[in-house]
């Protein structure tokens, strides 16, 4: 179930374009899940996707009720590296821009396209046709390690792990500035903004979220920036980016979080999921994986570094 607080940002905005952002669907496809009584406004169904809503009222969906998109065709073009895969998992290493699975505006050519064309089995594993074996995702501009699920078994396993926080994700970063410590934990709640309902920020009532950082270099040229290992210890959409932002430490490259700083020559964030460490669901044992820096990202930093 969906259930989101209608911030300011949305204030007097009808209903059908809440749900489509909501849930990421078309104007269309949120109009179908009205009409299917799949959506409620305080708790009563909504009469109308016509209808304005105001700040603090209460949207609920019921992802039941979801027009699904069609079923995504095996693609042979997607372009990824696999690290390692078995029965029961496969682990790739994602190219920036490579979005993880089909959505509005995102019908071909993601990675859940690649994989079936690689592993057809993968369809059905999951219950979400659109995302199959998907267990947790990166950002389309993100590159770096993520697992997916080849089978029903193994996709319960991960699930479960990435919900109780127990998966290990450390990230590669570069940031504006220099952090006060050169070790902390962020511990802000994330939702969405009250500004601009397209993009997440620290706001009282979001969901909670940690994130622990630690430097690992610095750089003065061509500003004043630092290197950091992030661990996540939950997983909110944009949490990285977005706490590292709320303190005045956003990455190099983000066009929505990095307040309006130059980009450097980076035409997305600075940010790699550098390792990926899970209990294996067949075997019960932790299982551990490194990815390098994407290309893009080791020719920017030898360039800071010269």
């Amino acid at each position: 179930m969906i259930v989101e607080t209608i911030p300011a940002a949305l204030d007097g905005q009808r209903l059908d374009r809440i749900v489509a952002l909501l849930a990421d669907l078309s104007r269309s496809d949120a109009a179908r899940t009205i009409e299917a009584d799949a959506v409620t406004v305080d708790g009563e169904p909504a009469p109308s996707g016509k209808v304005r809503l105001v700040e603090g009222q209460t949207v609920s969906i019921d992802p039941a009720g979801v027009p699904r998109f069609e079923p995504p065709a095996p693609d042979p073009a997607v372009e990824f590296r696999v690290v390692h895969d078995d029965e029961s998992v496969i682990v790739v290493d994602k190219p920036p821009g490579l979005v993880v699975h089909p959505g509005a505006g995102n019908q071909g050519g993601t990675l859940v396209n690649g994989l079936l064309h690689r592993y057809p089995e993968l369809r059905g594993v999951g219950g979400d046709p659109v995302r199959p074996g998907i267990v947790h995702r990166l950002d389309a501009g993100s590159s770096g390690l993520l697992v997916v699920a080849r089978n029903p078994a193994a996709a319960e396993a991960l699930v479960s792990q990435f919900q109780d926080h127990s998966a290990r994700r450390i990230y590669e970063a570069v940031v504006w500035g220099v952090p006060e410590a050169p070790h902390g934990i962020i511990d802000a709640p994330i939702g969405r903004s009250k500004s601009d309902p397209l993009r997440m920020a620290v706001v009282a009532g979001g969901r909670s979220a940690r994130t622990d950082y630690q430097v690992i270099g610095s750089y003065r040229s061509p500003a004043e920036l630092t290197r950091l290992h992030c661990r996540l210890e939950t997983g909110r959409t944009h949490q990285i980016r977005v706490h590292l932002s709320s303190i005045n430490h956003p990455l190099v490259g983000d066009p929505t979080y990095g307040q309006r700083r130059p980009a450097l020559g980076l035409d997305r964030p600075f940010l790699h999921a550098r390792e990926l460490a899970f209990v294996h669901p067949a075997t019960g044992d932790t299982v551990a994986f490194e990815s390098e820096l994407a290309p893009d990202l080791r020719a920017w930093l030898a360039e800071a570094a010269s």
